[in-house]
């Protein structure tokens, strides 16, 4: 049988809708006869992403809960009766033969559903840190796909495989891309090129890190690949008239950016962290603060821990930034150090590793 049915649940950010994506296409090739359905929340950016990779998507009502009093959250046990009631009717209809939560705030609701119904379901947890909705379903679903390490401390051990993210798989041949990537970008050959990313919405305090310092960056010889994200691109999207500043909302080809970079700021998010340990560049991660359970730095230290990336928290930006970037610019050596050790990390068969696992619940 390979006519099978499968729900893919995640969202609210690239880093939990894209190793979805990589999972749903690694069991297309393999069942190219299965049914596909995914469930997100409403007005998040998954209700465009997924259709664009060509998979039909609902939209439940729900969000997550603010730090402070607000609206949303006295409306939060209105969304999540709904979007429990709604992911019922979605399970009792597609009739699913497994369930993938990747993370995001539908997949909740709708993993809850799916194993009160007995159906075999899978947690693709991608933090090093993870939040309390994965960690009050660990103790039913029938297996919990991590990205590192010490997970046993929040999950069942005997659930738990250690698989990685899924990442895109272009990634892996980038070396053999960077002559057609630097002049994808229009960049100078032989000069070092900074590659910067704040997440796929963006990140505002990178933004701003970015154009407080371009007079510095221009004095460390370096030329700037700069994603600014969706939210803030009209706001800086004028730097790009400066020399060798090169200012983009999004960059479709991450292939071609990574190829391109010499050295990386990005934030911490888990996608981003392990695309970087394929991509095997040197990086400073500025993990974002206002993650559930500060969650980047946890991701992020991870990585500097074992020597393989540099970190500056937010609030320090300002002192830090400068002496750390000019002794990274200026040492080849710690250059070379930190790119060996960050792809001794890598784990590049993960999208593989965890379809082999939903293959076997299906197989039951």
């Amino acid at each position: 049988m390979s006519n099978y049915k499968i729900i893919l649940s995640g969202g609210g950010t690239g880093g939990h809708i894209y190793p979805a994506i990589a999972i749903a296409n690694e069991l297309k090739l393999r069942f190219p006869n299965a049914e596909f359905l995914f469930v997100g929340a409403k007005d998040r950016m998954e209700m465009e992403k997924v259709p664009q990779a060509g998979y039909k998507i609902k939209g439940l009502w729900i969000t997550g809960i603010e730090r402070k009093l607000t609206l949303k959250n006295l409306m939060f046990p209105f969304k999540l009766i709904n979007s429990l009631w709604n992911a019922k009717k979605i399970i009792k209809q597609f009739k699913p033969d497994v369930v993938i939560g990747t993370g995001g705030f539908a997949s909740g609701p709708l993993l809850q559903m799916a194993v009160s119904k007995g159906v075999p379901s899978l947690i693709q947890e991608q933090n090093s840190y993870p939040g309390i909705t994965n960690k009050l379903l660990s103790k039913k679903v029938q297996k919990i796909c991590v990205a590192y390490d010490g997970l046993e401390r929040f999950f069942p051990e005997n659930k738990i495989l250690k698989t990685g993210n899924p990442v895109r798989q272009d990634l892996l041949a980038i070396n053999s891309k960077r002559s057609e990537a630097i002049k994808y970008f229009g960049l100078i050959e032989g000069k070092k090129t900074l590659l910067v990313l704040g997440g796929s919405l963006g990140a505002k305090a990178i933004n701003e890190l970015l154009k407080r310092e371009l007079d510095f960056l221009q004095t460390q010889q370096v030329q700037i690949i700069w994603q600014t994200g969706k939210l803030y691109y009209n706001d800086y999207k004028i730097n790009g008239d400066i020399k060798d500043v090169h200012v983009y909302e999004y960059i479709n080809n991450m292939d071609f950016a990574y190829a391109a970079a010499d050295i990386i700021i990005s934030r911490a998010g888990a996608g981003s962290v392990s695309e970087l340990c394929i991509v095997g560049k040197p990086v400073i991660f500025v993990p974002s603060p206002y993650v559930a359970e500060d969650h980047q730095t946890k991701n992020a230290k991870a990585i500097v821990d074992e020597n393989a990336a540099l970190m500056i928290a937010q609030e320090d930006l300002e002192v830090d930034f400068k002496n750390k970037f000019s002794q990274l610019v200026a040492s080849v050596e710690k250059q070379k150090q930190l790119s060996d050790n960050i792809k001794k990390l890598a784990l590049v068969n993960a999208t593989k590793e965890i379809v082999d696992e939903v293959e076997k619940l299906l197989k039951k």
